[in-house]
């Protein structure tokens, strides 16, 4: 592993680094799998960043108009992180919202954009989660609302739902179509920016359209996943501004009137797209571009 993989992931998991005498079973490029981790926004979703949890142990409260979901550990810890995980097991979690039980997730974890993730890439982010220091933390319950039914009833959601189809393109350059994976499937940009349908299920006929303002939740939290047009719509989306603008706001956070990011995309911003290769944000930024106007 060299140097440069090694100062990256310390940079992304606050410090802690792989395990020194870890070894793993999976199929996976465990170098690989620590830029794929970052690209994925793994560290932001399951770290308790608001009470100095340990990366990648959960316990991030995710606020959202259903409720809290509080999200698991993913360390390699064998009783309450995914140590006992099999790769066929993960790649099911990942890429079709399947427990090791059979159960099915609630979407609040983005399996329907992870469905199109590709399986090599799923399979180095394991290899790199198993190299990380086991962490005994039970996962939580989530806080939700009277009227959401059991994780039973997302057998029937993910049939009515899942995995997402998105519009075909003509357009075929390798720069596009990298962008493309990065927003849709790898990033998951769409589970903040693209509205929703009253069941929770991304509208992709509107994709990257915005999900609204930031709500109150009833703790008075903001609600999580949210976000602004995207799109290239002039008016209301990013249409205005130039590609040099855009990768300059997803490596610096900066827009083109001078203003910072906020809220959430501040984290969006340091613990996943400022660490991109500057070939993979410029990918974003052509794929972002030429999107249609929404």
């Amino acid at each position: 592993m060299g140097f440069l993989t090694v100062g990256l992931i310390a940079i992304v998991t606050g410090g802690q680094t792989p395990a020194a005498n870890a070894s793993s079973s999976s199929k996976g490029d465990v170098d690989r799998g620590a830029y794929l981790v970052t690209a994925g926004g793994c560290v932001s979703c399951h770290t308790d960043s608001e009470n100095d949890g340990v990366p990648f142990a959960g316990g991030h409260r995710l606020a959202t108009p259903y409720g809290v979901f509080v999200t698991p550990n993913i360390t390699p810890d064998k009783e309450t992180g995914i140590g006992a995980w099999t790769d066929a097991e993960f790649l099911a979690a990942l890429r079709e919202g399947r427990a090791p039980d059979g159960s099915a997730y609630y979407p609040s974890f983005p399996y329907p954009s992870y469905a199109g993730m590709a399986e090599q890439d799923a399979l180095d982010i394991k290899a790199w989660l198993d190299t990380l220091e086991p962490v005994r933390q039970p996962n939580a319950t989530h806080e939700l609302a009277w009227y959401v039914p059991g994780r039973w009833a997302m057998q029937i959601w993910q049939r009515l739902f899942s995995p997402w189809q998105y519009a075909d393109n003509p357009r075929t350059d390798p720069e596009w179509q990298r962008g493309a994976y990065l927003v849709r499937h790898l990033g998951h940009c769409g589970e903040c920016h693209t509205p929703r349908n009253i069941f929770g299920a991304l509208d992709t006929a509107r994709e990257l359209a915005g999900s609204g303002s930031n709500k109150k939740a009833d703790d008075d939290k903001a609600v999580d996943g949210t976000g602004p047009n995207i799109s290239s719509d002039r008016k209301n989306g990013i249409g205005s501004w130039t590609r040099d603008d855009l990768e300059f706001f997803l490596e610096m956070g900066m827009q083109p009137n001078g203003d910072f990011s906020g809220g959430q995309m501040t984290t969006v911003i340091d613990d996943n797209t400022a660490l991109l290769t500057p070939e993979d944000r410029r990918a974003i930024a052509t794929f972002l571009l030429n999107q249609p106007a929404r």
